[in-house]
């Protein structure tokens, strides 16, 4: 009786043990970066393009794969949320050609020294360029780029959840810059097309 008295406490309690190891740790969760609560940007354009042309390795300094979310995914994000077709004829492409995370060891502090400073070990550079192109046909009619760049450098004893923090902050602001320099872009480059 008793085997079973203390059975039946064991498994209701081995079941929340069960169900705390499958909830995700909310620090580990990141948003996706969209960009549709920004205003649409309607252009005079039957259709709108949105292209991936950057090709990205997961082979190192490249460390873009491993971001909570690759800069390459939020550059095409950005074309996909803001940019709305409001005409009948030409197609506006928005292409991705560069959305680049790079990792590149700094030097650390030697000697003694070196045992009691705590130094900056790598530094992260993203890099995206965004171009576009007024088609009508197969004749291009108009054409820009928009480009941001931003570094961040890391401490030698940063957790891995912290490093994913950091990268996903850098992917974040860069794309802050790169969307003040599209819409600058496009308002100056493809003004005939916008469509208020």
């Amino acid at each position: 009786m008793r085997v079973l008295f203390r059975l039946a406490l064991v498994f209701p309690l081995l079941g929340v043990l069960a169900a705390g190891c499958a909830m995700d740790d909310p620090g580990n969760r990141f948003a996706g970066l969209t960009y549709e609560h920004l205003p649409d940007i309607n252009l005079d354009v039957g259709e709108i393009q949105v292209e991936q042309a950057y090709k990205a390795t997961a082979e190192a300094p490249n460390v873009g794969h491993r971001f909570p979310v690759p800069p390459k995914d939020a550059a095409v994000r950005w074309g996909q949320d803001r940019l709305v077709a409001k005409g009948d004829r030409l197609t506006f492409r928005y292409i991705v050609r560069q959305a680049s995370a790079i990792e590149t060891e700094l030097p650390k502090t030697q000697g003694v020294t070196g045992l009691l400073t705590t130094d900056q070990s790598e530094r992260y550079d993203v890099n995206i360029v965004v171009d576009m192109q007024i088609l009508d046909g197969h004749q291009v009619q108009g054409t820009a780029s928009a480009e941001a760049r931003r570094s961040v450098t890391v401490p030698e004893d940063i957790t891995l959840n912290e490093r994913e923090k950091v990268w996903y902050k850098l992917t974040e602001d860069t794309m802050n810059d790169l969307n003040d320099q599209l819409e600058q872009t496009i308002k100056t480059a493809f003004f005939p097309y916008i469509v208020l």
